[in-house]
């Protein structure tokens, strides 16, 4: 997951303002203004990722990458809970007990800019309640 995280963040054209990466999904909170190119840079990483898993794994053909999806943020605190979803996103899925302990997302590095008390106040100020229901699924 490290590797794949590097990568990721190396595959595109500016530095993610959030991003989470979890066994068999990830989340990406990044500002594009060429989103079609941004989904190409990524199915490059997919394409480059599944044949090296599959080839380390000997299954040949296996799919790997089901999709993409994008969402367009609509106001700030649809931006600030979008944040906060990311980040919790492991814990959401039961693979941390806290959304800072995961080393695979930006939560440390946003810990570390903004503080554990500005942090506490973006997360009470813009709660994610049923984000991602639907569409994100716990168990998955």
């Amino acid at each position: 997951m490290t590797s794949f995280s590097e990568n990721l963040i190396n595959a595109l054209p500016n530095a993610p303002v959030a991003w989470c990466v979890l066994p068999n999904h990830y989340h990406l909170l990044i500002r594009s203004g060429d989103l079609k190119g941004l989904v190409q840079s990524l199915g490059k990483l997919h394409g480059r990722t599944s044949f090296q898993w599959n080839r380390e794994e000997k299954r040949r053909g296996r799919k790997i990458w089901h999709g993409t999806s994008d969402r367009a943020i609509r106001d700030s605190g649809h931006f600030w809970a979008s944040l906060n979803y990311i980040h919790h996103n492991p814990v959401r899925h039961g693979y941390a007990q806290t959304w800072q302990d995961w080393p695979w997302s930006s939560a440390s590095d946003y810990l570390q800019e903004v503080g554990k008390k500005q942090a506490e106040t973006v997360w009470k100020d813009y709660p994610i309640l049923e984000y991602g229901k639907g569409w994100d699924d716990p168990a998955m």
